[in-house]
């Protein structure tokens, strides 16, 4: 319950949940910290309605509760029984160095959860002896704590999940583009072939809640069914390389097969769950991903799409996520003969950008569809010879296409225009 709302990533929880380890807390509480916490957060469940819809909202977290209680509850048995065995000291020895020199600066992140809490039980032991100062912290103006959560929410927050936003939204964009939208159903069936597809894929991946949200939201545009969705959502941040080496050497082997056991149980059994409860309700999941549509076009919508942006940006440079990046990206090529770092090639990427943002600009309309060119959410063209059209680039104008022999009307709604 601890670990479902608390915003920390795949490798901050590792340290956290080590403490707890060494403060008293079992091997199954720890365990079951160890999922609950990477695979959902206050952050990952608002991007998961942003993106998603409200059935996915709800199902995330629920479903990370009960994989952890799961998870936990069998830990327990193993050790009740003694069947649990005890790693080596010297391997403990070397994590808890590891923990007490841990630097997360590759990630971008600053852990500013963790920090709070090692700084409150800090004031907690010194309240004792100084009763003035505590007095002093009780009687914070509530505009001082206004201040404090705003400071908090744009920018300790969102610098931690800044590094993890802009990779989902990478990785989601490159799967808009590069995977067919008949994937999924036809080269990759739909149903257990795909949830086991996922779950190999989530459990060594490296990626944290909030930037498997947008990953997830892009396979379900192009096709994939919600349960296999769900996986990758619970597979994905609650296990990894580092989590796995973490939970050998800390917990034992036989937790550590207990614990990507359980995960994989859980998130099957969840997975066709899901996708019945889909059924059942006869309804299909939505998704924010993809083409626009009219709900997008909205003047708050796109405020706080320009402020989201800016935040990012701003972020992005105070922790140097380009020169990180780019400098593990030019380390990654150097063995191959190919400088990222030389003028020419910077060039050459500069204008690739660019070429791919000149290229919303031009849009197709096919045979037997009628297009409406809508610009800041006014239509100002309409047209029906098909061939490319060609349009201010995105976010100034968009082409909406809607088929002649299956929708006879349509609404297109902008700020304070419509059209049907």
């Amino acid at each position: 319950l601890f670990g479902v709302p608390i915003p920390l990533c795949s490798c901050s929880v590792i340290p956290t949940a080590m403490s707890l380890k060494r403060s008293g807390a079992s091997k199954g509480a720890t365990t079951s910290f160890l999922i609950s916490t990477p695979e959902t957060g206050v952050d990952s469940i608002g991007v998961t309605y942003a993106l998603m819809d409200p059935i996915m909202t709800v199902v995330r977290p629920l479903s990370a509760l009960l994989t952890a209680f799961v998870s936990g509850t069998l830990v327990n048995r193993i050790v009740k029984r003694g069947w649990d065995d005890q790693p080596e000291e010297d391997v403990q020895k070397r994590l808890v160095e590891s923990d007490a020199a841990h630097d997360h600066g590759d990630h971008g992140h600053t852990h500013a959860t963790a920090d709070a809490a090692h700084d409150a039980e800090g004031d907690e032991k010194t309240s004792c002896c100084h009763e003035t100062e505590a007095d002093d912290e009780v009687k914070t103006t509530g505009k001082e704590k206004a201040k404090e959560a705003w400071h908090y929410a744009f920018v300790t927050l969102m610098a931690d999940l800044t590094p993890w936003f802009i990779l989902g939204f990478i990785v989601s964009g490159f799967i808009t583009l590069i995977v067919p939208d008949d994937f999924f159903g036809t080269v990759l069936p739909n149903g257990w072939m795909s949830m086991t597809a996922m779950l190999f894929i989530g459990v060594p991946l490296y990626i944290c809640a909030t930037a498997s949200t947008p990953v997830a939201a892009a396979l379900l545009a192009k096709g994939l069914d919600p349960g296999s969705a769900l996986i990758l959502l619970l597979a994905g941040p609650a296990t990894n390389i580092a989590t796995i080496a973490v939970v050998r050497g800390f917990l034992g082997r036989r937790v550590l097969y207990a614990y990507l056991g359980s995960i994989a149980v859980c998130s099957l059994g969840l997975g066709f769950g899901v996708n019945a409860l889909y059924g059942m309700l006869g309804t299909s999941p939505t998704t924010s991903v993809g083409p626009m549509s009219a709900a997008h076009t909205s003047l708050f919508a796109q405020a706080t799409g320009v402020i989201l942006l800016a935040l990012l940006v701003w972020h992005a440079h105070r922790l140097g996520l380009v020169g990180n990046w780019g400098g593990k990206l030019r380390r990654l090529f150097l063995p191959v003969g190919l400088d990222l770092g030389a003028k020419p090639i910077k060039v050459l990427m500069l204008l690739f950008v660019l070429g791919l943002y000149l290229g919303t600009a031009v849009s197709s309309l096919k045979p037997g569809e009628t297009g409406f060119v809508v610009r800041f959410g006014k239509v100002v063209a309409t047209l029906e010879e098909p061939g490319a059209v060609w349009h201010a680039p995105t976010p100034i104008s968009r082409l909406v296409t809607v088929s002649n022999a299956t929708l006879r009307a349509t609404n297109i709604q902008g700020p304070g225009e419509s059209l049907s």
